[in-house]
């Protein structure tokens, strides 16, 4: 039997059978991977990229929208999206905050719920600013006002928690605009905020005192806390404030934890929190008001970071321990030209980085840090403050009046491949992508761009 084979040949009707079997597997197989899940902030992979293929490139307010959803108000949040459902945060008129869950085949509203109340507004930022997370089953939300709620994809709330009862009201200038992270069976939440807290920021109402900068994880099943890590700085006044969001970092098999605020980055252990290194230089001037917005970058084995207000783009080793700030910086870039707001992509090797204020692109060898090129993308008197997202070879960039600029990510040059207008203003969300789509969520309304 050892060489007969003839068992394993199939019948002419069986391997036709058989064929047809593989055939609708591998159908099924690419309609799945094209139908990517954009679950949180930056995406699927947690570095704003998708693997999604044939994108639309061109669109206007006539051309290449599939529908629009008017929304109750602003909110600079990403939506999260997962199969046919879409989830979006949102005040409404009377200052209540909303979690909406949107159709996404039609963008019909199926369920709309207040979860938390108090709605401030401060300059452009309000209690709406992260983005909601989910993983198919449950969506996470969080507020600037501290409410932390976990629902089911009928609406129904599963547990909810006031981060702001048992830690304290956060103390945030421009309002609290972290997001949440989920990763490995954990969720995180970081809140790198001011101490003592000013009476006057926005929500605190007079609530000052001491307040403590801390990473914590909790059980996302229950919503009780599993650790709280305190984080401590060495900037001071609004300095110590971070506007970023955790990001998951794997070196030596084992999962870090990015924390970056103050004047430093910060790895810790993601089972226990415990800090496993440091690296101060982020914030050199340490002026008092030099809050950090974007978030760190996970690049292969390094850490990339953004310092506030033009400051230098850093890279440091992450296989170290304790103070790592002059042992592990691989490379730094001191153009000036660096992102105040926008957080960097990383993919292939290479490092996207987007100052928003001059509209400089630049694309970098993320382990050297050499400049592979950089141009400026053209504007209409304004700014930009999502962050870019990379998918189907290109990048897709979003400024605040809602033009879209498509830029090549694969060329050793920079290139523009076209320009999409859109009559929104305050376009302030990363664009989302999602079964061929892209999702971009205005001032007005949230818009489903597709072929």
């Amino acid at each position: 039997m050892q060489g007969d084979h003839s068992s394993l040949t199939p019948e002419p009707n069986t391997a036709s059978a058989m064929k047809l079997l593989l055939t609708a597997a591998a159908l099924a197989f690419t309609l799945s991977a094209h139908a990517t899940n954009w679950p949180q902030w930056r995406g699927p992979s947690l570095d704003g990229t998708s693997p999604e293929k044939d994108l639309p490139l061109h669109w206007s307010a006539e051309k290449g929208v599939k529908w629009k959803t008017p929304l109750p108000a602003f909110s600079g949040a990403t939506p999260a999206i997962w199969g046919d459902s879409i989830f979006v945060t949102s005040p409404d008129a009377n200052k209540n905050l909303l979690l909406l869950c949107l159709k996404k085949s039609d963008g019909s509203i199926r369920w709309q719920k207040p979860l938390a109340e108090g709605d401030i507004n401060k300059g452009k930022g309000n209690m709406a600013s992260p983005s909601p997370v989910t993983d198919g089953k449950t969506v996470w939300v969080l507020f600037g006002t501290g409410d932390l709620v976990a629902l089911d994809f009928q609406g129904h709330i599963l547990w909810r928690r006031s981060l702001a009862a048992d830690y304290g009201k956060f103390a945030i200038m421009w309002i609290y605009g972290s997001s949440p992270l989920l990763y490995e069976g954990r969720l995180y939440v970081q809140v790198l905020q001011r101490s003592p807290a000013p009476e006057d920021y926005p929500g605190l109402g007079g609530a000052g005192g001491e307040r403590e900068s801390y990473l914590l994880a909790l059980d996302p099943q229950t919503g009780k806390s599993l650790w709280k890590q305190v984080r401590k700085t060495t900037a001071v006044i609004e300095s110590m404030e971070s506007y970023a969001t955790p990001v998951p970092h794997k070196v030596g098999g084992k999962t870090q934890i990015l924390v970056l605020g103050g004047d430093c980055l910060t790895g810790h252990d993601s089972a226990t929190g415990k800090e496993l290194w440091r690296g101060y230089g982020v914030n050199p001037k340490s002026g008092q008001f030099m809050r950090i917005v974007p978030s760190p970058v996970s690049a292969g084995e390094l850490a990339i970071v953004c310092g506030p207000k033009k400051e230098a783009m850093l890279a440091f080793r992450t296989d170290l321990t304790g103070d790592i700030t002059e042992s592990g910086l691989v490379w730094k870039f001191d153009e000036k030209r660096t992102p105040d707001v926008c957080t960097p992509v990383y993919a292939n090797g290479r490092l996207y980085a987007l100052d928003g204020d001059s509209h400089t692109l630049t694309c970098f060898h993320a382990k050297t840090g050499e400049k592979i090129w950089q141009g400026e993308v053209p504007e209409r008197g304004t700014v930009i403050r999502a962050s870019p997202t990379l998918a189907d070879g290109r990048l897709y960039i979003v400024n605040e009046r809602g033009s879209a600029h498509v830029v090549d990510a694969t060329a050793d040059e920079f290139k523009i491949l076209a320009t999409n207008v859109l009559p929104d203003e305050n376009v302030r969300g990363s664009i989302a992508v999602s079964d061929g789509c892209l999702f971009i969520r205005g001032a007005q309304y949230l818009y489903c761009i597709g072929k």
